[in-house]
């Protein structure tokens, strides 16, 4: 029987600021819209994200550990692979995530009346639970990183700008591409690691088909663009421009993908990628209200 303890260490908190990125992203472009925030929006909108992330966490951590994926493994622990909990369990447990998301999300869609995003939703659901699990699992055919842009990035920010102006400004879609990146990043480094274990096992994730070598540049690269992406919009948003001093952030977990080969060197980068997220979309969020405060009384 697993503990409180390791069920929390499974839902992988390390992961959880890149749920609330985009909706910190989406709802501050809604903000520059309008000039309002839709606070219960916005909460619900995180609800969602947290959940499914967690969720996928779960689901990944079930199938993984049900197809040996987890058996050997640089990392924190995995309930299923470790045999902490049954695969039953955990099993339940992404799919208790998945359904609390979708309560959160129609309640969600109701006030905003963004009929749309059911569809979306239902779509974000068999994404999460299609990553590693079913017959033929995409996150095994290295088509993970693409969904984690698409869903955690595009479709999380995106969403959560719709709940509240029913509008997909120029800023949402700048700040979606931004944050849907280094959410990549973050699951390339993760991937970098598991290169030598899931090669083993088949698992032809983006990491093991770059190889080694630009894997980790790549990784590099996700954490650079969407530096540079906010620029794009400096002229209508000048204070965008202070998503700039994320880049120290950037430094060491960079420098230790492209120099370390200790693997579990790379535990650590996970976490601070996470956190340069999280970086990231507040520094977007107050450029973006700061601009408009200012034009608001300019």
């Amino acid at each position: 029987m697993a503990t409180p303890a390791q069920w929390i260490e499974g839902a992988r908190l390390r992961t959880l600021p890149m749920a609330v990125a985009p909706v910190i992203i989406g709802t501050a472009a809604a903000y520059g819209v309008d000039g309002h925030f839709w606070w219960f929006r916005a909460l619900l909108a995180a609800l969602v994200s947290l959940l499914l992330q967690i969720g996928v966490n779960y689901a990944n951590d079930y199938s993984d550990g049900i197809r040996g994926t987890d058996d050997v493994r640089v990392g924190p622990l995995r309930l299923t692979g470790s045999g902490a909990a049954k695969p039953a369990q955990v099993k339940a447990a992404a799919f208790a995530c998945f359904g609390a998301a979708a309560v959160a999300g129609l309640a969600l869609v109701l006030l905003s009346q963004a009929w749309p995003l059911l569809l979306v939703g239902v779509a974000a659901i068999f994404a999460a639970w299609g990553y590693t699990g079913g017959e033929r699992p995409y996150g095994y055919q290295g088509l993970g990183d693409v969904f984690v842009f698409l869903f955690f990035g595009l479709v999380a920010t995106l969403g959560t700008t719709f709940t509240q102006i029913l509008q997909l400004p120029a800023a949402a879609w700048i700040g979606a591409c931004g944050t849907g990146l280094i959410a990549t990043a973050l699951l390339m480094a993760n991937n970098v690691r598991d290169i030598p274990t899931d090669r083993e096992v088949g698992k032809r994730t983006l990491a093991v088909r770059l190889g080694d070598e630009w894997a980790r540049v790549s990784y590099v690269l996700m954490l650079a663009l969407p530096i540079l992406l906010p620029l794009l919009l400096v002229r209508e948003y000048p204070w965008l421009m202070l998503v700039v001093l994320v880049a120290p952030l950037c430094l060491m977990p960079s420098w230790v993908m492209l120099k370390s080969r200790d693997r579990k060197a790379l535990i650590p980068v996970l976490k601070q990628t996470g956190f340069i997220n999280l970086g990231y979309s507040i520094l977007f969020a107050v450029g973006m209200v700061i601009t408009v405060v200012l034009r608001q009384h300019g």
